[in-house]
């Protein structure tokens, strides 16, 4: 990806209590091709992470936030027939653990601001629930453009998965 996960959220820790780097637990990141099977790919791929991680009570809401995130990447983020990008894939997923928090972050190649449904929210909709689910399932969410020479943007959401610092 040519830059670390640290990096890639460095923003996110803006208003958030300090967080040493030295206690980053351990982090995890995959590629995920641009196709909508992806999405069960992203799924597996958190399930085995948060096993590795004792954090697999937290799988159902963690994973649905995933997949929402990894979906609204491939359908807003990706061109349609877009081959996989010279350094890789368009989609990356990238989950960082802390004490006390989890993270998971996609990163895809537009730099266009994800929008949830302004207005009234029609619920019987079969889509644009999704960052509406983000917010619902997670403690916080945001996203930012990615600086230097990768293009696109991050966008994270946060869980507490222990004891507060």
């Amino acid at each position: 990806m040519g830059t670390n996960g640290s990096t890639v959220l460095e923003p996110l820790r803006q208003g958030l209590p300090p967080i040493d780097p030295g206690a980053v637990s351990t982090s995890a990141s995959c590629a995920l091709p641009a196709r909508y099977e992806a999405v069960r790919g992203a799924r597996k791929f958190t399930s085995a992470t948060l096993d590795s991680w004792d954090l697999g009570d937290r799988f159902d809401d963690v994973a649905l936030v995933v997949s929402e995130l990894v979906t609204n990447a491939l359908r807003h983020a990706v061109p349609e027939g877009s081959p996989d990008e010279p350094q890789g894939p368009p989609v990356r997923l990238h989950l960082m653990r802390w004490a006390s928090r989890l993270v998971c972050a996609v990163r895809d190649p537009s730099r266009q601001s994800p929008e949830a449904r302004g207005g009234e929210e029609d619920f019987s909709a079969e889509s644009g629930r999704g960052l509406f689910l983000v917010e619902s399932f997670s403690d916080s969410w945001g996203w930012h453009p990615l600086a230097g020479t990768l293009q696109g943007k991050v966008v994270w959401a946060l869980f507490r998965v222990g004891p507060e610092e």
